[in-house]
Formats: C-alpha cells, structure tokens, sequence
C-alpha cells in the first residue's frame, strides 16, 4: 500500500474504502512512519505544524445517573473519586484565567450528569458571560444532552463550541451504555448545530470495539464534519464496569489516529484522554495525525503539565498555536 495514495485521496475529499482503512488499522510495525508521514501531508496542509492547547474544568463531579462503562462518574461506578455540585463562579473564572495564561485556545466547561437543568443553564450562561468579558477566551461546553431551547440560551450567552462524543459506532454503542441511546446524542450535535453552535464531537477507542467499529464511527464523525475532533484511549478507572479492559499499544493508537485523520482531513484532530498512558514515549509521534492537545489533566484522571507539553511540542519543531 502506497499511504500517500491515501493521503491525496483524503486532500481530494474522497473517502477511503473499507479495505483501505483496514490496510491502515493493520499497517507494519516497519511501515509505520511511512504511514505518518501520509497522514502528517494531511495535517500540514490544513493546519500547518502549529499545536493548539486545551484546558477543561470538570464543574460538577459524579453524581450522573447515566450508567456509561467507561465513566469514573457514572451510577454504575465504584471508583473513588472527588463528587462535588457545581463549582462556584470564581473558581471558574479562575480556571479559565489559568487556561488563557497558559496560552490555551479553548477552555471546557463539564459537568457531569444526563443533561443540564433549566437552572444550571441559567447559572452556567451566567459564568460564560463574565467568562467572555473578563477572560477572553473561547468556551467549550460539555452538558450532556441538550434540547433546542437550552442549546439556544448557551449559543446567546457567548459559547462556542459544544461537546458531545458519540464514542462509538451505532452497533457497538449500547455494549457501553443503556440509559440513552446513540440517536439521542446525534440529537443533541443537532441541536446544537441548529443553534450556530460550533461541534466537538469524538471517540474513545479501546473499549472491545471491532476494526469495523472503529471504522464506522470513523465514517460516522465525517458525516457530523465537527470543527473539533477528540479521541479518547481508554483509561480502565478500578471501579468502572470496563476495568480491566486494557490491550491498546503505543502503535495501535497511532494507526487509529492516522485513519481518523485521513476520514476527517479537515477537523481538528486533539489527542485527549488516555494519551499519557497508552502512547507513553511514542507521544510526539500523535502530532503528526494531530494538531491539538489536552494539556494539565482530564475530568478524574491526571495529564501532561502545559510545561511538559510545551517542551515536546517545541523538541518535535512544531509550534504552540497563538491564543
């Protein structure tokens, strides 16, 4: 397989064929910089060798009666972590100052649960706006699920972008979660999108999904075209149903980012969750199918510090993008 036959084909807006995207899920060991190398063609044309950063604060912990078998916070959930209602609006203008001193382009706001009350909304637009005014920085939100109105109000309160990953394929989907369905969350990137919100729509591989699997939500995010893109690699939490789920390599993670790269050329390709731990010395290497990182942890789990990020971006030659 000649990979930079797929990297134009990708450049050209055609998509690959089932059979090309296998031949990247199992390329050889040896022929792997040959393959970032291709996706890195992608990439550069797009977004040059500039590496946005990201910041995200987890505004309410656990307490989430959805039953998501990846998730520390979900009811069906023993890990031991920090529950806590929502923060207060200092602690998060404090964060989002942190994130626009260390020259992130976007700070996320989480908060655990099915979706956001009509008061936390109420709350929540009230934080942005003093967000907006005070810090200025562009605000993700991540809610959960969302109806017309409540996607209208945070487009009005100045976010700009929502996040709501679909995680897996259609067929996989209900192996990881009962209490709502996959349709229910392509509602949600909907609304949002109705609203004039920006999307951030992504994945998490490695939780027994099938190459197909991988392939379809591949297929799945280019039809949602979201301006953002985060793959997640599973961190098995002890406590969560998928524990002890834990086969991804540094390598494997590397071709599913080149193939999501390749079906999505356009999108912003983040590296998140899961990122330390399974690429572990292979981490620049994820910056040439990506251009954007989580930086100073995830919701319940540590991550690189901005400094540590900043030097492996710097060490690579690639450069840190301007707030």
């Amino acid at each position: 397989m000649e990979y930079r036959q797929l990297a134009a084909k990708s450049l050209r807006g055609e998509v690959l064929t089932g059979h090309e995207a296998l031949t990247v899920l199992r390329t050889p060991d040896d022929n792997l910089l040959e393959l970032l190398k291709a996706a890195f063609q992608v990439r550069k044309t797009y977004f040059g060798k500039k590496v946005q950063l990201y910041m995200l604060q987890n505004a309410k912990s656990g307490l989430c009666p959805e039953d998501c078998g990846y998730c520390s916070q979900s009811s069906v959930s023993k890990a031991r972590i920090d529950k806590y209602p929502l923060l207060d609006e200092e602690r998060l203008l404090a964060a989002a100052r942190q994130a626009k001193e260390v020259e992130g382009v976007q700070f996320c706001i989480v908060d655990s649960g099915s979706g956001p009350t009509e008061r936390e909304i109420a709350y929540l637009c009230r934080v942005v706006r003093r967000i907006k005014k005070e810090v200025g920085i562009h605000v993700c939100t991540s809610l959960g699920l969302l109806t017309e109105a409540k996607a209208s109000a945070l487009k009005e309160a100045g976010v700009d972008r929502y996040n709501h990953n679909l995680n897996t394929s259609e067929r996989f989907y209900p192996e990881i979660c009962t209490t709502h369905t996959y349709q229910d969350r392509l509602r949600t990137l909907r609304y949002a999108r109705d609203a004039g919100l920006e999307l951030c729509a992504g994945v998490i591989f490695g939780m027994g999904e099938s190459e197909q699997d991988i392939i379809e939500v591949g297929h799945a995010l280019r039809d949602l075209n979201p301006e953002s893109l985060p793959v997640n690699f599973l961190q098995p939490i002890p406590g969560t149903p998928l524990e002890k789920v834990n086969y991804l390599t540094p390598i494997q993670c590397l071709r599913v980012l080149c193939l999501v790269r390749f079906l999505n050329p356009r999108s912003e390709l983040r590296v998140a969750g899961g990122r330390e731990s399974h690429l572990r010395s292979l981490q620049p290497l994820a910056l040439y199918p990506a251009n954007s990182i989580f930086v100073s942890g995830y919701l319940t789990t540590p991550g690189q510090t901005p400094e540590e990020a900043k030097r492996m971006i710097e060490d690579l030659g690639f450069e840190v993008a301007a707030t």
